[in-house]
């Protein structure tokens, strides 16, 4: 791909994803089953698949995990031109326990040492990464991992922002890597940069302290969530505050939607019910059907919808990525069934 071509660009860790089967815990494992994942590979994935030309920046070992990594993000379509490739560190780790009702999902993170974490302001030049681009992603997981991430967060954002490129910024909240007031004190400084917080209630609260939602609140009562959003739109002079809703959040049902804050209204997506196979990645699909809505198809009504359904599909299939096509997401939102496909 050359860089006029490139739509998207994303930056962060990929990691090993090791789950064991069968509901076991890992102190029961005998095998695991591997996965990559990584919240902004997983955004690039998705959103190449949708046909958004995409880039992912990162840093990888040079080692068969690193090319692994390397041979199926290009497999899936992301260019990877930008990666770094380092002898000297590790890819990192996360264990998964899938859980049961009333045994909840438990994720084990091990980065300590890992290529994306130890790199440091200065290795990576922006402006030849982002040039010709027209969007910029980024989550809250990066720049928990160590203090020189953060800071290279901190330099795309600006450079980001001085390229008149738009800024999308997934909050990701994950508190076995930080505190609360820990991802305050990084993140608020970065906000300045963000044109779209993309986020979900309790980690909004959490971070950001806004007011929390009403217990059990009825799907078709959105205040709270609305309220939040507006909030922090004009807490920060975000263009637009995206915010992912899981309602009846058993371990395998769900009631998936989201809002959207904008131009002084709320936008409401549809509502999907969503059997569960693999939670991981769902809202790093949201983030890149909203991003290739909202590039393609313009407009935040559009951006929410494809976000909704491409992150209802992502539910239903095993590992980080979601492996939709456009034509499954429009057949969603076409009001697709449950027939099978023949």
């Amino acid at each position: 791909m050359t860089d006029q071509r490139i739509a998207l660009v994303t930056f962060g860790e990929a990691m090993l994803r090791l789950t064991p089967p069968a509901f076991h815990r890992l102190e029961q494992a005998h095998t695991l089953d591997l996965h990559i994942g990584g919240s902004e590979l997983n955004v690039a994935v998705a959103a190449a698949r949708l046909g958004l030309p995409t880039r992912w920046v990162s840093r990888l070992p040079e080692n068969a995990l690193g090319r692994m990594v390397a041979v199926r993000a290009r497999a899936q379509g992301v260019d990877i031109s930008h990666v770094q490739w380092t002898r000297g560190d590790r890819l990192g780790l996360y264990f998964a326990e899938v859980g049961a009702a009333p045994r909840p999902s438990s994720v084990l993170y091990d980065l300590a040492g890992s290529a994306t974490s130890t790199m440091e302001p200065g290795t990576v030049d922006w402006r030849k990464a982002l040039r010709g681009t027209r969007w910029f992603h980024v989550s809250g997981i990066t720049p928990a991992t160590s203090d020189t991430a953060a800071a290279v967060i901190a330099e795309a954002l600006s450079a980001a922002k001085a390229a008149g490129v738009t800024v999308s910024y997934d909050l990701s909240y994950r508190s076995t890597l930080w505190t609360p007031e820990q991802a305050r004190k990084v993140q608020v400084p970065l906000m300045e940069h963000v044109d779209i917080l993309i986020c979900n209630d309790d980690d909004a609260r959490l971070v950001f302290g806004t007011k929390p939602g009403r217990k059990g609140e009825a799907a078709a009562d959105l205040g709270s969530h609305r309220e939040a959003a507006r909030m922090l739109q004009e807490r920060f002079g975000f263009k637009a505050v995206a915010m992912t809703i899981r309602e009846n959040p058993k371990v395998w049902l769900n009631s998936w939607r989201a809002l959207v804050w904008a131009d002084d209204e709320l936008y409401e997506g549809p509502r999907y019910e969503v059997e569960v196979v693999d939670r991981a990645g769902a809202g790093d699909a949201f983030c890149a059907g909203f991003i290739f809505g909202a590039l393609t198809l313009r407009g935040w009504d559009s951006a929410l919808r494809y976000g909704t359904a491409l992150s209802a599909l992502k539910h239903t299939v095993p590992g980080d990525f979601s492996l939709a096509t456009r034509e499954e997401v429009e057949q969603l939102l076409r009001g697709g069934n449950l027939r099978m496909s023949r």
